[in-house]
């Protein structure tokens, strides 16, 4: 080995460090991009009489700073965070819309009870019922606009839902082609690591995470995919796409399900229930509408009923001003009652309200195995059996039902007592002789039934006893408002932790153009002595040409 090829290995070597340093410099902020450094080693040497001589230097591979402990930490906190600021961006508008108890529908019942009040005080004054019918109006009003408000932000969360799927399913198959330009690349480079399409492709995996909590796999340099409880988005070249479907127990609500094979080679969709996905956009906005906003319209529809049923009671139990019985004050509907998509009898479910001082929050989900029903709260999971729906009606949680007609085995229904209550409210009355302020038929002098009805606003009509319809209200502000707090709080936690972990990450896999400033100057100056032994080889060869022979 001479001079000129010692020269030239350490030119190379030079140039290859040299490239890679500017390679990292000009990708200090791009994205998901690790830091790669030249791996070198001797060339090793050669044996003579006088001991070995080196050979020089050698450019064994370029490789990645990267730490995947690190990676995951920092892509996990971020899939979390992206599923607290989901969540967030759609509590914060129900806070917003509750928050404010000088407008809305706290005032709006104080205020209707005032006008019973006022009734009841001087229950001949036509203008004290007119006055009434307009609060009760206004009430009603108040009540429907807020369960128009959640109904606007459930079809908003179906259409995010539908659109997070869509991008769900264009990164697996993204990181499906990055999986075989890896192979190739490896397969093409002698095995060695194509890191810049490593860095794309865990830059694609952390951005799908941030949509939903995935696990990752990685087997002969593919990554494969899973996500909920285990179900497969990528596995080697195969991917399997997530659809977005209606429910099959609520054909109103938008649900993710994936491909399962039926063992014929063919697939079929299967459901995946909210609470299975976790983790990003996508889990943040599932773990809002099963936690939160179905629990929240539930609970408004407890009121509204509430306050339906109870005012009608007191006011079919008094007489107007013609001395009639009351008619009811206020129209409700009915429990909602849907149908399985795939029964197969020709049962129906009739529901009614029993009692409302008994309803909950709950949904139920009624099941026929072909000998017992099965009735299942929603979501806290409590289970009830009967074994006949047909007979006699089924009295539980304030709901009356009753099964008409013939089930079959897997027939099941789900009821939502007071989901929509909140947006079927409405009042009854339109003529203000019509109300039943007297509790005998004496004369409307008499205002009796009225204060029966305006003790209504203390008693404690829900709850089982426990709460008012101030107090059921003021529940609801209370609930929404600790859960918006604790999801601040959480949002800011998360941040720190992102942060933390974010340079934790980047103190290892980072460009510090410091550091890659001082290595430009080292390796130009390894450069400028490599060429300086190419440049004395020559000189040495020359002197050697001019000795005289």
């Amino acid at each position: 080995m001479n001079l000129a090829n010692l020269g030239l290995s350490g030119i190379n070597v030079a140039q290859n460090r040299l490239q890679t340093t500017g390679h990292n410099i000009n990708n200090s902020a791009t994205d998901g991009y690790n830091r790669q450094q030249v791996m070198v080693s001797t060339a090793g040497a050669t044996s003579t009489g006088s001991g070995f001589i080196g050979r020089g230097v050698q450019t064994d591979s370029v490789q990645r700073a990267y730490d995947n402990f690190l990676y995951r930490q920092l892509v996990n906190s971020q899939s979390t965070g992206a599923t607290i600021t989901a969540y967030g961006n759609q509590i914060v508008q129900v806070n917003n819309l509750f928050a404010d108890r000088t407008v809305g529908i706290t005032p709006a019942l104080q205020n209707f009870f005032d006008g019973i009040q006022a009734v009841a005080s001087a229950p001949a004054d036509p203008a004290s019922r007119q006055d009434l019918l307009g609060r009760a109006a206004s009430l009603v009003g108040q009540i429907n606009d807020a369960n128009a408000f959640l109904n606007s932000q459930r079809d908003n969360i179906n259409t995010q839902v539908s659109t997070v799927v869509t991008q769900i399913n264009s990164y697996v198959e993204r990181i499906r082609d990055m999986n075989q330009q890896i192979v190739n690349a490896k397969a093409s480079g002698s095995g060695q690591p194509p890191n810049d399409l490593l860095d794309q492709r865990d830059q694609a995996v952390s951005e799908l995470s941030q949509l939903a909590g995935v696990k990752v796999f990685e087997q002969d340099g593919n990554v494969n995919l899973t996500i909920g409880n285990g179900q497969v988005l990528l596995g080697g070249d195969t991917v399997f796409p997530l659809q977005v479907i209606p429910s099959a127990d609520d054909p109103t609500r938008t649900v993710v399900a994936y491909s399962a094979p039926t063992g014929t080679g063919r697939t079929t969709l299967v459901e995946m229930s909210d609470s299975s996905i976790t983790g990003g956009t996508l889990g943040g906005l599932l773990s809002y509408r099963s936690g939160t906003l179905d629990s929240v319209q539930n609970d408004l529809g407890r009121l509204a009923t509430g306050l339906a049923i109870s005012v009608n009671q007191v006011q079919t139990a008094g007489y107007d001003q013609n001395g009639k019985p009351g008619a009811a004050f206020f129209s409700l509907g009915s429990p909602t009652v849907l149908v399985g998509a795939g029964n197969q009898g020709s049962a129906t479910l009739q529901a009614s309200f029993s009692d409302p001082n008994k309803l909950t929050s709950q949904d139920y989900k009624i099941e026929f195995d072909g000998s017992v029903y099965k009735v299942t709260s929603v979501p806290n999971g409590t289970q009830k059996t009967y074994t006949d729906l047909t007979t006699d009606p089924v009295d539980f949680d304030g709901v009356q039902i009753q099964l008409s007609g013939t089930p079959k085995a897997g027939d099941s229904w789900s009821l939502q007592p007071t989901r929509n209550a909140a947006g079927a409210i409405s009042l009854n009355l339109t003529d203000p002789a019509s109300i039943a302020a007297a509790s005998t038929t004496t004369g409307d002098a008499d205002g009796g039934n009225a204060l029966a009805m305006a003790k209504l606003q203390t008693d404690k009509i829900l709850g089982n006893g426990t709460m008012g319809l101030n107090d059921a209200f003021s529940q609801i502000v209370n609930k929404v408002g600790v859960q918006t707090q604790q999801n601040a709080t959480s949002a800011k936690a998360q941040a720190t932790l992102i942060q933390q972990n974010y340079a934790a990450q980047q103190a290892v896999s980072g460009v510090n153009l410091d550091e890659e400033y001082v290595n430009l100057q080292r390796y130009t100056q390894q450069y400028q002595a490599a060429s300086r032994l190419i440049q004395t080889s020559a000189t040495l060869f020359d002197t050697l040409l001019s000795l005289p022979t």
